[in-house]
């Protein structure tokens, strides 16, 4: 092997790789700089030319296919150890050549019209409800969590993100709101529960939908919750109030205007948007190869210079913005804590493959929010500058007031989605298995 160990020399400047490969042979790369020591073993002599090559795309497979192994550590710590050196790793030739070409093709890439929002939903999303029943909370918010004291249990710090989102809203009682990308319906139901309002939530996702639906029947809130199997391209009414948390990541950049502007449509004169998405620090860039292959095609999370210029072309004011710089970290880290205690599951149900991908995406995105550039920002909009407070002072008053009515709602929500469950036991989209048989 010649490729990859002169890779890994230039590469490693923090912590130490040790490679085993195929032949037997061992090379050490230790940086001058503190970091985790990761041993890995390679059973594929092509992969010394297919990672120097691609490193990212590359390295992710092998990882999956098993011939990148391991051997003192875990996909986490070989994650971190990549991200502790990200500077290097991006410059290396694979990393420039293929990140040019995502840029020059990007809004191609990144093409998301109504023809192909559904496939794509459906690729991430019907891989079956029992499967992120997993290691989701309790409500299953698959978005990041507000952990303020850093101290909060996974479900403390998705309700705490409920009632933050739902304070910034100023609801009033029987508002109308529309919930653009609904998921599994825990947004919708807490706001009508909670907030005594209205919820109309879409989404592109079928097995998400149906779990939704039931939710809201076996809760007793159908009456004040309704999800449709709908894009938010094609919503006519208006609204008091539009919520949308980890949507605009599936917008794609192209459709960025579409999406801001039709916010604007939707809501009433005096109306109030809250937009939660995951972004960057760094100028506009590109979805990563294997998140665009095997997580989430035709997605991206867009810069907040790239999010802004929509905002600002749509005529809505920007009433506030904030941004959370580390919170998903701990998200993914609860995430990923839980689904290895049931990682057995997942390879029955799926395949050892599988649950390598998956793996290696929770650790990925955990190192992107704790050593990356990601972050995540809350943009709160509307059409009118007076539609809220001229100070954030009413936040931590309305957050007060819905924490005192948790205490009831909550409890029926959680029963609710346990028996919806217990009933469905979540069955995998069918093509979810052909997909993965065909990958």
């Amino acid at each position: 092997m010649k490729f990859l160990p002169r890779l890994l020399s230039r590469i490693i400047r923090a912590g130490t790789l040790t490679l085993t490969t195929p032949n037997g042979r061992v090379h050490e790369f230790r940086g001058s700089a503190p970091g985790p020591h990761v041993k890995l073993r390679i059973t594929d002599p092509s992969l010394d030319w297919k990672i120097f090559f691609s490193p990212e795309l590359a390295g992710a497979e092998a990882y999956m296919d098993g011939t990148l192994i391991v051997e003192d550590g875990d996909a986490y710590s070989l994650l971190q150890l990549i991200f502790l050196n990200k500077g290097d790793f991006d410059n290396s030739p694979g990393q420039r050549f293929w990140y040019a070409i995502g840029l020059a093709f990007r809004r191609y890439l990144q093409y998301n019209p109504l023809s192909k929002a559904k496939k794509n939903a459906g690729h991430h999303y019907n891989t079956g409800n029992d499967f992120y029943r997993m290691w989701l909370d309790e409500d299953m918010q698959y978005s990041c969590a507000y952990f303020p004291t850093g101290q909060e249990t996974l479900e403390q710090a998705q309700v705490l993100k409920k009632r933050h989102i739902a304070a910034k809203l100023g609801l009033a009682p029987g508002q109308k709101v529309l919930d653009i990308g609904c998921g599994w319906g825990g947004m919708a139901l807490y706001l009508a529960a909670v907030a005594d309002v209205e919820v109309t939530g879409v989404t592109l996702a079928e097995e998400q939908l149906k779990i939704a639906q039931a939710r809201a029947k076996a809760a007793g809130l159908e009456d004040r919750v309704t999800f449709e199997l709908r894009d938010y391209r094609n919503i006519t009414e208006t609204y008091d109030r539009v919520v949308s948390v980890g949507m605009l990541e599936h917008v794609g950049v192209t459709h960025l205007g579409e999406y801001f502007r039709k916010v604007q449509d939707v809501l009433k004169p005096d109306g109030v948007a809250l937009i939660h998405s995951i972004s960057s620090r760094t100028p506009p860039s590109v979805t990563g190869p294997f998140l665009r292959k095997y997580i989430f095609p035709g997605g991206y999370a867009p810069s907040v210079s790239e999010a802004m210029r929509s905002v600002e072309e749509s005529g809505l004011w920007l009433l506030d913005s904030e941004i959370w710089r580390v919170h998903y970290a701990p998200t993914l880290m609860h995430w990923r804590q839980r689904f290895m205690a049931r990682r057995d599951e997942a390879v029955a149900r799926y395949d050892e493959r599988f649950a390598r991908m998956w793996e290696f995406y929770l650790a990925a995105c955990e190192c992107a929010f704790r050593y990356g550039d990601s972050h995540v920002f809350q943009f709160q909009l509307g059409r009118d500058r007076a539609a809220m407070p001229l100070h954030r002072d009413y936040v931590a008053g309305a957050a007060a007031t819905l924490a005192a009515r948790e205490a009831e709602a909550i409890p029926r929500i959680n029963a609710a989605t346990r028996s919806v469950f217990g009933e469905t036991g979540g069955v995998p989209h069918p093509a979810v298995a052909a997909e993965f048989e065909n990958t």
